[in-house]
């Protein structure tokens, strides 16, 4: 038996069911941490995108799912979540070893998806139309919001499951169908989570997962004629092409993308607090995380003293295998990532920012695509390390010197995904909360989010919104209707 042949196979699902891609392709999905080969994973191709496309608009437009109610399409959700939550810790096993993510971490982030799920299971048949006064006698006007159809979701590797949820649960709710395009790197949880929907009692072609690459599957997703909406994840020039292909279908976007988030402690914060902040915002997930906050913005006055603390901690975090619950640190999730970070560290030095700690791979721990948790001081706001997503544990730290200042030097990026804001002034609170831009603003906190609570982006950061009852106008039609009880008919050539 080869190597291949003794790796965990997965399938494709399409129309509730696990099925071989058409060119019978298979490619390998690599463990971070260990650097080998653990599972193998269908290669999707046109053909099956179109297969999955098909089975989808099927389900959409006739039989059970859209005979049901909405309230029957939360009894749906209500099942699924149950199953997720008897499922944790299979799902968060295989995710762990698709991306390196620290497994208390992922175990934590698979029990939550079930809020998810029973939030909008809820929220399903709480979509209400209105009824219009309008200046017409004898007309009732009123809307309804009906489901756009068929929905592509596409996500990235640093955390799956939930990024696929954050779209596909309110796509559910909505009464949408949908098509799935996970990772390349991370696809076998996917796969996992896909066949519980069939036991929950989805039927057949109401979610669909195409594995492979972007060419092959995620591109003819995208342009599929029979597709009404694409929710995205992942890197500002991939969404931007993913928008601009939209476009020529006249499709709508929900794109979640990058950030370069500004954490800003000023002079007044209590600094413990705001250091524990600070580390969970960038070095939390070795810094793979879109919401990082990349960028420390430090009021002059206590900018040395704040460096000294975050420099002492930062050299006592723990760097492993991630299924080892002392590791607080785990691998870069792919070669190409582990290089990328490394290159801008590269590039840092190089404009004259000074690391004064990390800067280096760590080939001694597993596969040996770690980097040590970097921090660089004497960075300005113009540099490429300051301007530019590194997406790994690489930290700018920049000195401000009043309110000002650390609106100017937060807002002078493309990006608006994230902020934090560290002070114990309401004024001041209220001050930057109306005047930096960005999606979601952390005061006193960081990288916390909720099902309640909406998340998304201004400007390169994205369009719309996830999670909350703003994701689910996403993947609703508002449809206006004029009902006239009466048979007289006015002058048909004059509008009424």
């Amino acid at each position: 038996m080869s190597q291949a042949e003794a790796l965990t196979r997965y399938e494709l699902f399409i129309d509730g069911a696990s099925m071989a891609p058409a060119r019978g392709q298979y490619f390998a999905s690599q463990d971070p941490f260990t650097g080998k080969d653990w599972a193998m994973i269908a290669r999707g191709s046109e053909a099956d995108v179109d297969r999955a496309v098909h089975a989808a608009r099927r389900a959409f437009e006739s039989g059970a799912w859209p005979a049901l109610s909405a309230s029957g399409r939360g009894a749906l959700l209500r099942r699924l979540a149950d199953l997720i939550s008897e499922n944790v810790s299979r799902l968060a096993e295989i995710e762990r070893r698709d991306n390196g993510k620290l497994a208390a971490e992922v175990v934590t982030q698979v029990k939550y998806l079930s809020e998810y799920f029973h939030y909008y299971a809820g929220l399903a048949d709480k979509v209400q139309g209105s009824v219009i006064p309008t200046d017409k006698p004898g007309v009732l006007s009123f809307t309804r919001h009906e489901p756009k159809g068929v929905v592509a979701i596409i996500t990235p590797w640093n955390s799956p499951l939930t990024l696929t949820s954050w779209k596909l649960a309110p796509a559910l709710a909505a009464g949408c169908t949908v098509v799935i395009k996970p990772s390349e790197f991370t696809s076998a949880s996917m796969l996992e989570f896909a066949e519980l929907f069939a036991r929950a009692g989805f039927p057949p072609g109401v979610v669909n997962v195409v594995t492979g690459f972007g060419p092959e599957v995620g591109a003819p997703l995208v342009s599929h004629r029979d597709v009404a909406h694409i929710g995205f994840t992942g890197g500002e020039i991939a969404g931007q092409k993913i928008y601009e292909a939209a476009a020529c279908g006249l499709k709508t976007v929900t794109l979640e993308l990058g950030g370069k988030s500004p954490n800003i402690v000023f002079d007044d914060a209590d600094l413990d607090r705001a250091l524990l902040g600070v580390v969970s915002g960038i070095f939390a997930a070795a810094g793979q995380t879109c919401q990082a906050g990349s960028r420390l913005l430090v009021q002059r006055s206590i900018h040395d003293e704040f460096v000294r603390k975050l420099v002492n901690f930062v050299r006592d975090i723990r760097l492993g295998d991630p299924a080892d619950p002392g590791t607080q640190i785990g691998p870069i999730a792919t070669p190409a990532q582990f290089d990328k970070v490394l290159s801008y560290i590269e590039i840092a030095k190089a404009e004259g920012a000074r690391c004064v700690t990390g800067g280096r791979a760590r080939s001694d721990i597993g596969s040996g695509q770690f980097v040590e948790p970097t921090i660089f001081v004497g960075v300005d706001n113009r540099m490429r390390i300051a301007q530019e997503e590194v997406f790994g544990p690489v930290l700018s730290v920049i000195a401000f010197d009043d309110e000002a200042d650390a609106v100017r030097i937060a807002n002078d990026v493309q990006f608006g995904l994230a902020a934090g804001i560290w002070t114990q002034s309401l004024q001041r609170t209220l001050y930057m909360v109306e005047r930096v831009k960005a999606g979601t603003i952390w005061v006193n906190n960081y990288r916390a989010t909720s099902y309640t609570s909406p998340f998304g982006g201004f400007k390169r950061s994205g369009i719309g919104r996830e999670s909350g009852i703003d994701a689910m106008r996403d993947y609703l039609e508002t449809k206006c209707v004029w009902l006239s009880p009466g048979l007289d008919v006015a002058n048909p050539f004059v509008r009424r």
